[in-house]
């Protein structure tokens, strides 16, 4: 089930989606202020750093509330953009007074965040519980793609909570793929966020290596981009590595964490994936060392010569 690129809903059509948006940090500030530009109507905002929620509130014409379960209260689709798997279970606690679930009946939950493919799968069956439903919409883009709609959004979960889903999903994405059943998408993009990650940390050894030859890096990068060096990674990261811009758009920290997950599956699978094994020691180093909300390119600190 895939969508080209560029297939929208009408305003008309959006008008009738009351959505509500829990975890405005970056990632979850620039979808909210996306789906509100395109008519989509954002009526609640929560996060537990309640001057951020606030905040975007004021922006977008949203209300700031307490605690998930207002959100559902208010909003018939809620998008959640968390940080880590207790967050998630946190924010979809059966038991909790505070919850998402509490008066969920009919609501659709679409989770963004990476988190472990169980608890997508866990947080499904919760749902249900509750008379609602769940979608993972899992982001293969950063902030800028957020903002401006063009995100690569892998989705699992029921087919039928993904065709509910898809105006919204639409408005947020340039391409748009469904995947499988819960679990399946947090699978996939913890793959391709390792095959990233370990990207990254090459790319920080070369250029490294090449510093500390006397090379010239802005013709290192250029050779790179002509053979078999070339990467996504060498074009959102490469300069930023040379001249240390670390302006995070994907942090360290949750490199890190992401590299975790797919280690975790390794195991599950009797794998051992050395790279991604260095590549996580080299990402827990930056975080342990008060680095972790940088950027990802930051990895270069570590390997250039008089750096770190």
């Amino acid at each position: 089930m895939g969508t080209p690129a560029g297939q929208r809903e009408s305003s008309e059509d959006r008008s009738a989606y009351t959505i509500g948006v829990v975890g405005v940090g970056r990632m979850g500030a620039a979808i909210a202020r996306r789906v509100k530009e395109i008519g989509f109507p954002v009526l609640a905002v929560q996060d537990m750093d309640g001057q951020a929620a606030r905040d975007l509130a004021g922006e977008i014409g949203a209300t700031a509330v307490e605690t998930p379960a207002a959100v559902t209260e208010r909003a018939q689709y809620v998008l959640t953009v968390v940080s880590d798997d207790a967050a998630m279970r946190q924010i979809f606690d059966p038991q909790g007074d505070a919850g998402l679930l509490r008066g969920a009946q009919g609501r659709l939950f679409i989770n963004c965040a990476t988190v472990s493919p169980e608890v997508h799968v866990e947080v499904e069956r919760l749902a249900a519980g509750a008379g609602a439903q769940t979608l993972e919409a899992c982001m293969a883009s950063s902030i800028p793609q957020a903002r401006q709609g063009t995100l690569y959004l892998m989705c699992a979960g029921k087919p039928a909570a993904f065709e509910r889903a898809r105006p919204i999903l639409e408005g947020m994405s340039s391409a748009l793929r469904y995947v499988g059943p819960a679990g399946q998408a947090a699978t996939v993009k913890a793959l391709v966020n390792m095959v990233m990650n370990i990207n990254t940390a090459g790319l920080a050894e070369g250029l490294g290596l090449g510093d500390a030859l006397g090379l010239d890096l802005t013709m290192l990068r250029e050779v790179f981009s002509q053979t078999g060096a070339a990467s996504r990674v060498l074009e959102t990261d490469g300069e930023d590595m040379q001249h240390r811009e670390h302006s995070v758009y994907f942090s360290a920290a949750h490199a890190a964490k992401d590299s975790g997950i797919a280690l975790a599956l390794a195991r599950q699978a009797g794998l051992r994936l050395p790279l991604a094994e260095a590549t996580k020691g080299q990402f827990d180093r930056l975080v342990a060392a008060g680095k972790g909300e940088l950027d990802k390119s930051a990895v270069a600190e570590l390997t250039f010569p008089g750096r770190g």
